[in-house]
């Protein structure tokens, strides 16, 4: 319960540091206006979007936002990608430790990308659900997408088949799916010095896996990947 407080009040604290944001940019707003009317048009415009910014934050955290945590079971897992447009879901073995790096880089994350939920599944426990995603590899990210998987990150191939990578490199990768809002550029890759060519797909963008419904069993669970 510690654990979860601790990251409610860090996501608050993101909101915080997001309206006063605005608060700043309303006040140079004022110092460059010349026009009282045109001030207070875009004070009222600016107090809407703060209260909508508002009610969003309390829709996202009474829909579990803001947090990483842990489903118990696959029902609970459908049940949780029905209440959100935006989930990331990480498959885990209790017995792999590269999963314990996913848990840090994804609990800094969930906090920071309050517009998509965050949940982990064990995957011995979930045979069924990682049959029907044709998941063979620990750790494996499951990123979804409107309840329907849009792409997968398997293994560490692409953070740089690394242990170390940041957690700036996972969030982009994630952002090349649609499931987070990404505010760097996608076509720059964290840690690069130099720019994709344009030709060249970047990684983990513009070549998604195959969508897979979350309502529609597969039947197909071969995989040139390692079996767990």
């Amino acid at each position: 319960m510690a654990g979860i407080a601790h990251q409610l009040e860090e996501a608050t604290k993101v909101i915080e540091q997001q309206v006063d944001a605005k608060i700043e940019e309303l006040d140079r707003i004022q110092n460059q206006s010349h026009g009282d009317e045109e001030y207070e048009l875009l004070k009222k415009q600016r107090m809407q979007a703060l209260k909508k910014m508002a009610n969003q934050k309390k829709e996202y955290m009474d829909a579990g936002h803001g947090k990483y945590f842990e489903v118990a079971d696959e029902k609970e897992f459908f049940e949780e990608c029905k209440k959100s447009k935006n989930v990331v879901c990480h498959f885990y073995r209790e017995s792999t430790f590269r999963c314990k790096i996913v848990d840090k880089h994804l609990t800094s994350l969930a906090v920071k990308h309050l517009e998509t939920k965050f949940i982990k599944i064990d995957a011995e426990k979930s045979q069924f659900l990682t049959k029907r995603l044709k998941i063979t590899m620990m750790p494996t990210i499951a990123l979804i997408l409107d309840r329907k998987t849009v792409d997968f990150i398997k293994g560490f191939d692409d953070l740089g088949k690394v242990d170390d990578f940041s957690t700036e490199l996972l969030e982009w990768r994630i952002a090349g799916a649609g499931v987070i809002n990404y505010s760097g550029d996608l076509m720059v890759r964290p840690g690069s010095d130099a720019q994709p060519k344009k030709n060249k797909p970047v990684l983990g963008l513009g070549r998604p896996e195959k969508k897979r419904n979350l309502r529609d069993e597969g039947n197909d669970s071969s995989s040139d990947d390692e079996d767990w």
